[in-house]
């Protein structure tokens, strides 16, 4: 399992510690820094985050009995100092000597019962109850008081959100703005929990980094810096660029098509259509720079040089058997895709030896069942039982490594949910495969570069169009990564 040295330290802001994580963290952290200074720091994060948010109103503070409790505390204190019109709901009172019981001390302000009516007598109402961590689902008497809210801002996570799969966990109220502290956790960009967290902030309080380092962290934000895409040198030439060959079915050939076209975008120096004796009805369509192949795909093989190959696109269950074995067998880079799920329907096994397999949700279900609530946890275990980097698609992508690592894609648009912006996909992955890149940075790079592509690609594009943005996401990947990693 790869630890945190295997990232270069300028990525240590995409790290995505689940709550459990964070906790194993903040202990380490108050080896160096006593926990009140922590909660004082994150309580007057909250306060100044709301100050810059709005202006000044009525606010009630919801305090849990934990340290969420106690940074609500805080954060009362502090707007209170300002001038403001605070008062705070306790749900129930904190736990005796305890650090958020040494913050609740230092209030000496109103206190108001923990009722839906009060909530509902405020401008604004702070969500200090239970934070990332929640580990039971929340009841009604909770909801019922967050619901009453006509405004919410949250501390660390809206209470019955599930900080490591973003799930809700009974009933949860979105927020408008949600402050964080050291590092973004999982739920704050998968879904429901993203849009539940409405603005995200994040405010560093001061817990030291070896605390982070410290602690394996498996997860991360899909960003340029987590990877780089292979530089065009003056020396590049197209076989070093990587050539790029897509199995194209006789049924559905535009599928092939669009992988060709996100392929050749991503700066493939080379791809070619192996497509057998339909190589008529693609040579009628295909543009100039394109190569299709009519061989046997035995013969095709022959040549070293076609290491990545896309299988499934457009094809057939017949025609994905007849070649997902060979491929396989000939020890081929395969990034499997759409006919390949109706191949492995309930018998995953059958992907063994793809290099990366690009399922949505409902191919993933079809394939190994339904994901559950924990969508990162069901991607890894598909990687692990496949032996291939897993890229579950959705507007909350996962990548998923064999060895445990994800990264989790939250750059993207809804409109990226049109036919064939999947086949754009494995043809940008498999121009960064072929170019040497690893297969999980390759996978998590052409996700990025998709969605990137997709917020350029101007109003309701369609599939044909995405292709077109890819050459200036890369560049725009390119200039973040310099950024980052210098």
């Amino acid at each position: 399992m790869p630890d945190n040295q295997h990232h270069c330290a300028t990525v240590r802001h995409l790290f995505l510690p689940t709550p459990a994580e964070m906790a194993r963290i903040d202990e380490a952290a108050s080896a160096h820094v006593p926990v009140t200074t922590l909660m004082e720091n994150a309580g007057r994060a909250v306060a100044r985050a709301i100050r810059q948010h709005t202006g000044a109103c009525r606010v009630l503070v919801l305090c849990g009995p934990g340290n969420n409790g106690g940074d609500g505390y805080v954060a009362a204190r502090r707007l209170a100092e300002q001038g403001w019109p605070v008062a705070i709901a306790m749900l129930a009172s904190p736990h005796p000597g305890g650090d958020a019981a040494a913050a609740a001390a230092l209030w000496h302000g109103p206190v108001v019962p923990f009722a839906p009516a009060s909530a509902a007598r405020f401008d604004l109402v702070v969500d200090a109850v239970f934070g990332a961590g929640l580990s039971r689902d929340v009841g009604a008497d909770v909801a019922d008081v967050l619901a009453a809210a006509p405004r919410l801002v949250a501390i660390d996570m809206p209470t019955g959100v599930d900080g490591a799969t973003g799930e809700v966990r009974g009933h949860a109220t979105g927020a408008e703005l949600t402050v964080t502290f050291c590092r973004l956790k999982p739920g704050h960009l998968l879904l429901p929990g993203r849009t539940l967290c409405g603005r995200v902030m994040l405010a560093d309080i001061g817990i030291p980094e070896a605390a982070v380092e410290s602690v394996p962290i498996r997860a991360w934000r899909n960003e340029p810096g987590l990877w780089r895409t292979p530089a065009c040198g003056v020396s590049s030439y197209k076989y070093s660029r990587g050539v790029v060959s897509i199995c194209g079915g006789a049924e559905m050939p535009g599928a092939a098509r669009l992988s060709a076209a996100g392929a050749r975008a991503a700066g493939a120096g080379l791809v070619r259509l192996a497509v057998g004796e339909s190589a008529g009805i693609y040579r009628m369509t295909a543009p100039a720079g394109l190569i299709v192949d009519s061989d046997p795909l035995a013969t095709l093989l022959a040549d070293s040089r076609r290491h990545v190959w896309v299988c499934g696109p457009g094809l057939s269950v017949a025609e994905v058997a007849a070649t997902f074995p060979a491929l396989v067998g000939a020890g081929r880079d395969v990034i499997a895709d759409a006919g390949a799920f109706s191949m492995a329907a309930g018998a995953p096994e059958r992907l063994a030896g793809a290099a990366i397999i690009t399922p949505h949700i409902g191919e993933f279900s079809r394939v190994f069942g339904r994901s559950g609530p924990d969508r990162v946890a069901a991607a890894r275990a598909a990687a692990t039982r496949t032996g291939a980097v897993t890229v579950l698609k959705g507007p909350d992508t996962i990548i998923a490594s064999p060895d445990g690592r994800v990264a989790i894609n939250d750059h993207a648009t809804p409109m990226l949910g049109t036919a064939g912006s999947g086949d754009t996909l494995t043809g940008i992955i498999a121009a960064l495969l072929a170019a040497g890149m690893p297969r999980w940075e390759a996978a998590c790079a052409g996700v990025w570069l998709h969605g990137d592509a997709a917020l350029h690609a101007g109003a309701w594009p369609v599939a044909e169009d995405f292709d077109r943005h890819v050459g200036a996401a890369r560049v725009r990947a390119e200039t973040m990564a310099q950024k980052v990693t210098g």
